[in-house]
């Protein structure tokens, strides 16, 4: 992108399953009827693009994002509809491929998707995958899929899985490109990866400043260079949440976020999370972008800015928050946060973009 007014701000969920007004626990296909209307809602206001994460637990009720995503597509016009993330690893870059350019066709050219190897391992022993195998797992898979996405006949062999001869897949897109982000937590070896393979950098924000990942951005940008290949956009996904003001987004989020960040700090050693740690990430050095729609447009500005990102995703739902707190954060995103970034990055020209 040239300009900075060109920024697409986004929106992802996991499909985390909700609790209804009065704190009662719905079924995962409630909050898959939900999330449809969300996606459609996101459409209404004017969001750039609307994602949705792979999961095989419980708390999330999304497992096949594209079936999703598609439902999504009946009932919008505009919006780009995106994964965020498909487990690659886990998965069959084949079929990743037909189920998304088949998406690209029912939406009209809307498809997009994310791949990565998720921050989750439970698809790994569910699909029969080894996690001893995890780093070569995805390096062959994505050099598969990177060759699928020319969509031309593929020659291909590897360890992970049968060997390709000469094999076109179907079906192709109409426009003869699905568009492709790699998935990066902030590994100085998974930025060089997506540099190598010329397919644009997602990175996922979840604790702290996101200054810090500017050296990252910086190894990309430059791997490019060197590598001759064109400049890429690079893209932000952080967790947040808006509301009328400040202080009823925190309150209205703190009780969620908690509960799903305290399950899986269980799972992986980590201690509950106090509400000191929370005021932290949501203040301006956080990860978390929370608040009314100036507080959040300021906030999301700044780290496009500092990042000269060209796509900032906002991770909308964090917890089993209620399905009506989570339209009006999607409305307020969209009618109110949308239009200021783009103002607060238009009085910004000294801002580097691609």
């Amino acid at each position: 992108m040239d300009k900075l007014e060109e920024v697409q701000l986004g929106l992802d969920t996991f499909g985390d399953v909700t609790v209804d007004a009065d704190g009662r626990p719905q079924t995962a296909a409630q909050t898959l009827r939900e999330l449809v209307a969300q996606g459609e809602l996101a459409d209404q206001v004017g969001i750039d693009a609307f994602s949705v994460g792979e999961h095989h637990r419980d708390d999330f009720a999304v497992s096949a994002p594209e079936v999703v995503l598609a439902a999504i597509a009946a009932r919008t016009e505009r919006i780009l509809l995106g994964s965020a993330v498909t487990v690659l690893s886990s998965d069959d870059p084949v079929r990743v491929f037909e189920r998304f350019s088949t998406l690209d066709g029912i939406s009209g050219g809307r498809a997009e998707v994310t791949v990565g190897r998720g921050s989750f391992t439970e698809s790994f022993p569910l699909f029969g995958y080894d996690l001893g195998q995890y780093q070569v797992l995805f390096e062959e898979k994505l050099d598969l899929f990177v060759k699928l996405l020319r969509e031309q006949p593929v020659t291909w062999s590897g360890t992970t899985r049968a060997p390709l001869h000469d094999q076109l897949v179907y079906p192709q897109t109409e426009s003869g490109t699905l568009r492709a982000w790699v998935g990066v937590g902030g590994s100085p070896d998974s930025v060089l990866r997506t540099a190598r393979h010329h397919l644009p950098m997602m990175l996922a924000i979840i604790g702290g400043d996101a200054g810090r990942f500017r050296p990252f951005v910086d190894i990309y940008r430059r791997a490019l260079d060197e590598l001759g290949a064109p400049a890429l956009p690079v893209g932000v996904h952080s967790p947040g949440h808006v509301a009328a003001t400040d202080e009823e987004a925190k309150e209205q989020l703190f009780p969620h976020f908690k509960e799903n960040r305290d399950r899986i700090g269980a799972e992986r050693g980590w201690p509950p999370v106090g509400r000191a740690e929370f005021e932290r990430e949501a203040g301006p050095r956080g990860s978390l972008y929370v608040g009314s729609p100036e507080t959040v447009a300021r906030k999301i500005a700044a780290t496009v800015s500092t990042l000269g990102a060209q796509r900032f995703d906002l991770k909308y739902s964090n917890g089993p928050m209620p399905h009506d707190l989570l339209m009006r954060s999607i409305e307020l995103y969209g009618t109110e946060v949308a239009p200021r970034v783009r103002e607060l990055l238009a009085e910004q020209p000294e801002v580097a973009s691609v």
